[in-house]
């Protein structure tokens, strides 16, 4: 059975950082697509960034692109998200998700199973 389990949320001034965690486990297949997601209160959820185990590629959202990194540690079955110059706007409950393929990029729908989420709040 698959489970993720995010860690690493909290509250942070703007302009700081905070990294995420996401350990994975009980996945049978060898290549996969993961990625985090965000939702903030009254919004749709949206795609942040997602890697693909096979390569490595990544993608952003252009909200987060030069701020935020994502990667995994394939030994220890952990993904993470390095959040730099963190702002207002960041301030949100963020998943992990775990899929079969990368062709839909950040469309959360290609995603087959999620974390119970962390919480990250930006001040000013």
């Amino acid at each position: 059975q698959v489970q993720l389990v995010e860690s690493g949320g909290g509250s942070v001034q703007a302009g700081g950082s905070l990294r995420l965690s996401c350990a994975a486990s009980g996945f049978p297949f060898s290549t996969y697509c993961m990625g985090w997601f965000r939702q903030a209160p009254g919004k749709e959820r949206e795609g942040v960034a997602r890697v693909y185990s096979g390569t490595g590629s990544t993608d952003y959202a252009d909200s987060v692109k030069g701020r935020f990194t994502i990667y995994q540690d394939s030994a220890k079955n952990t993904l993470y998200l390095q959040m730099n110059s963190l702002k207002l706007e960041d301030t949100a409950m963020y998943y992990c998700a775990l899929g079969f393929s990368c062709a839909g990029g950040l469309r959360s729908s290609q995603y087959s199973y999620w974390g119970q989420g962390t919480e990250v709040t930006v001040s000013s």
